[in-house]
């Protein structure tokens, strides 16, 4: 590549893979020298013997792993310049999810506990200098804010393409791991140089550093009275609250969840009495509720009195622990099932005077206080507690269905009379005559007429017999000829007796079409009117030799098609149409930026078709912000629906949902449950744990 060709960012990734032939047989002769270095000075023989075995097959592997290690760096930098390329493979610490842990084998843990030690290490080393490359390398990419993981050369996707590489070389375990060990410091810094590099380069081409911002999570709006709680009083960073003995390794987590602890616990200080289980389960379940409670006391997207709340069950959750020390991995538990209904429901209030909110505290306060003096046993507690808190929103979700149900069932008629729509669009286009028409007629085809086809086609289907030939679906297609005929100047001029004789029974089939869809009066006269001076100025074109001429058609967007809604329909689904998104404001410029809106902002992973539904945003509406929920989403990914706490309806298109994420009036508050997110970060903390060791 040449740099007066291809853009900064496409010179730096050229520069860096040539640079990666010299650097990476550096770092393996790098590595051979500490291996010797380490077998000299071994204080016994088996140490010494161990480290000559990694020496000695590093020798006979050290050109084989150089090619393949270069050729996994040029794959990954390779698939970042390819549309939607990842931009490496590597496992993040922040991609490691409570599920993940739970379907992994011993080998595949091990494994994590491995990759997890050697970037931290090759990342600490090569910090200093992977900043400044993080900010002009994003620039080059065309961000103002730096965003970390759109770096294909981030040490976590340089220490993936090592491991990739390793994982084709037919090596002992052991040796491998001695040289991941040996060699993460003599990497982190080959990479701080090869860092340093690119980023003179970047520099020299003028690419100015992007921004770091400060970033919050979305929260909620406290109430003006709000006050520090007695309960908050212990409250602190999850990542501080184990010490540097920190029981709580991936490996014993993972093992917690298989059940695969021996039955000793001798070796860890008993945090139970009493209870079944031996010490070690009863301790490591016991970390994982106080950690699990840790995160969601500082989840500030619930309100602050729920916040307390939730952490005034934590006895009551450590007792419970004891008993059945693996209940919060069952999302059937009925203890699990209590306090995702208590944080997912919280989500739905932004203030403590939303309405609801009292009512939904008042549940939760009745909740608490029936476990701080149990009457019963809490395995048989918990599912009468359960049934007595989701009762209420039972009751609310029943009386709401009819309603949604009505909204779901219209959604899924106007997808399907949408994508019947594009489809007879194409077929009008596909006709000879269709390119010459005039471009009002051409978007009137496409657009209104069109639904006109496909609502009369639908309907015919749902009688289930064949079409009679005077069937309406059969009527508004036979109408096209005359229309298209007519509305060219240049023809409709030489045959003024049949112009005068279709316009009457084309008008009549057009307004019965649009009748038929309650399309918009206003719309329809106007075409009308532009058709009707078309059919007058034919008419009174006079031949005097030449033949009179029609503007050149242009070319028609097959993208083009709108959704569009009858008015009945707009009002049972809550319709935010396409054209009112964009001429309302969007969130205003003050607006913090939340952590989730950093990463998702102009990103096309989080389309439309990318939410889940069940999960929570913030929707702004004629300045003001409403949280609601995605309630369902069509069979096609075209329509979404989402619900209000107040039972409010809001449908939106695909194309109108990813142009409100662009505005910056729809933001993600959670995508997935609270207890979820607090047990992935439960796990992600066992796994820097892990790497400590």
């Amino acid at each position: 590549m040449s740099a007066s060709a291809d853009s900064p960012f496409d010179v730096c990734l050229s520069e860096a893979l040539v640079l990666s032939r010299g650097w990476v047989p550096r770092w393996l002769g790098k590595l051979l020298e500490t291996l010797h270095q380490r077998e000299t000075s071994a204080g016994n023989l088996n140490e010494k013997q161990v480290f000559s075995q990694a020496r000695t097959a590093l020798v006979g592997y050290r050109d084989l792993l150089a090619s393949r290690f270069i050729a996994e760096i040029a794959e990954v930098v390779q698939g970042s310049t390819a549309p939607q390329g990842n931009a490496g493979p590597a496992r993040s610490l922040r991609s490691l999810s409570f599920d993940d842990l739970e379907l992994m084998d011993h080998q595949q843990v091990q494994e994590t506990v491995e990759l997890a030690r050697v970037q931290q290490v090759v990342k600490m080393a090569a910090d200093e200098e992977l900043v400044a490359f993080n900010a002009r390398l994003c620039r080059a990419q065309g961000y103002d804010v730096v965003r970390i993981e759109t770096n294909p050369l981030r040490p976590e996707a340089v220490v993936g393409a090592l491991m990739k590489a390793l994982s084709g070389l037919h090596v002992d375990e052991a040796v491998r791991a001695r040289w991941l060990h040996a060699g993460a410091v003599t990497l982190g810094n080959e990479l701080q140089q090869f860092y340093r590099t690119l980023t003179l380069l970047l520099d020299g081409m003028g690419v100015q550093p992007a921004g770091y911002v400060v970033v919050h999570a979305a929260k909620a709006r406290p109430a003006a009275s709000a006050a520090p709680s007695a309960e908050r009083s212990d409250s602190v960073p999850a990542t501080s609250m184990l010490g540097s003995d920190a029981l709580l390794t991936l490996d014993h987590l993972h093992q917690l969840l298989v059940g695969n602890l021996e039955q000793s616990g001798g070796a860890v200080t008993d945090q139970g009495t009493s209870g079944s289980g031996n010490a070690m389960v009863r301790t490591l379940a016991a970390e994982v509720v106080t950690l699990m409670l840790r995160r969601i006391a500082e989840d500030q997207r619930l309100l602050q009195p729920v916040r307390d709340m939730v952490q005034r069950l934590k006895p009551a959750l450590l007792q419970l622990a004891r008993t059945d020390p693996r209940f919060f991995a069952d999302r059937h538990n009925p203890a699990r099932r209590l306090l995702d209904a208590i944080t997912t429901q919280s989500l739905a209030f932004t203030s403590e005077q939303d309405r609801g909110f009292m009512a939904y505290a008042q549940r939760v306060h009745e909740t608490v206080m029936a476990l701080q003096a149990p009457t019963q046993s809490l395995p048989e507690l918990m599912p009468v507690l359960l049934q007595r808190f989701t009762e209420a929103d039972a009751a609310i979700a029943s009386r709401q269905a009819p309603k949604r149900g009505l909204a779901m069932k219209t959604l899924v008629r106007v997808e399907q009379r949408h994508l019947l729509a594009e489809r007879v669009a194409i077929e009008f286009q596909a006709r000879n005559d269709f390119a010459r028409a005039p471009g009002v007629v051409r978007r009137f085809l496409t657009g209104p007429w069109a639904q006109v086809v496909a609502q009369a086609r639908l309907d015919s289907a749902e009688q289930g017999e064949a079409l009679p030939a005077d069937a309406a679906a059969h009527r508004y297609m036979s109408v096209l000829p005359d229309l298209l005929w007519s509305s060219q100047l240049a023809l409709a001029s030489l045959n003024r007796p049949r112009l005068i004789k279709v316009i009457p029974g084309l008008l009549r089939t057009l307004r019965e079409g649009l009748d038929a869809i309650d399309y918009p009066r206003p719309q329809a006269e106007s075409f009308f009117g532009t058709l009707m001076g078309l059919h007058e100025a034919a008419y009174k074109t006079q031949r005097n030799g030449s033949q009179p001429q029609d503007d050149s058609p242009s070319q028609q967007d097959p993208d083009g098609y709108e959704m569009w809604m009858q008015p009945e329909e707009a009002r049972d689904t809550g319709f935010m149409e396409d054209l009112a998104i964009d001429t309302q404001p969007a969130f205003l410029d003050t607006q913090p930026v939340t952590m989730r809106d950093e990463l998702t902002r102009g990103e096309p992973g989080l389309s439309g078709g990318s939410l889940t539904v069940g999960c929570w945003v913030d929707l702004m509406e004629q300045d003001q912000t409403l949280r609601c929920q995605l309630s369902w989403a069509s069979p096609y990914g075209t329509m979404f629906l989402f619900t209000a706490p107040n039972g409010r309806s809001i449908s939106l298109t695909k194309r109108g949902l990813e142009r409100l994420q662009e505005l910056g009036r729809l933001h993600v508050v959670a995508d997935h449950g609270v207890v979820d997110e607090a047990l992935d970060a439960v796990a992600r903390q066992a796994l820097l744990n892990s790497g400590k060791g």
